[in-house]
């Protein structure tokens, strides 16, 4: 697949994916920037590892701006979305792979939990459909 075709392709996914969607994509693509940084600092590809960990901060900066106060869960997210950011600087500046082993751990929690809640939502709707 062309460059071209596969951006167009992305471009599309993004632009039709509901909300709860778009949260599972930012958090594969966390988790795909923290590989990378890790291959950067294996490699000693210093430059490659500073991006790719400032991708995986903005994402969880963003992560951070979409949570809605109003819940109860928010105040039980932030601090460790807080403290995924933090650990993340810390990887940032001492080329710590094992930080960013324990960062990745923390960000599939969070996916794995997020396509739980997705399925458990469309199961529901199904449901509410199907008896209506």
């Amino acid at each position: 697949m062309s460059t071209q075709v596969h951006e167009k392709y992305q471009n599309n996914s993004i632009q039709t994916a509901s909300p709860s969607e778009l949260t599972l994509m930012l958090y594969n693509g966390c988790l795909k920037f923290i590989k990378l940084a890790k291959r950067g600092i294996e490699e000693g590809n210093y430059e490659s590892k500073n991006m790719y960990i400032q991708k995986a901060q903005n994402i969880v900066s963003e992560l951070m701006i979409t949570m809605d106060p109003e819940y109860e869960i928010t105040k039980q997210i932030m601090p460790l979305y807080e403290y995924l950011n933090h650990r993340l600087l810390e990887a940032n500046m001492q080329n710590d792979v094992k930080i960013l082993d324990e960062v990745e751990g923390f960000v599939v929690e969070f996916r794995d939990t997020w396509k739980e809640v997705i399925k458990l939502t469309k199961n529901q709707q199904k449901g509410i459909v199907g008896n209506v």
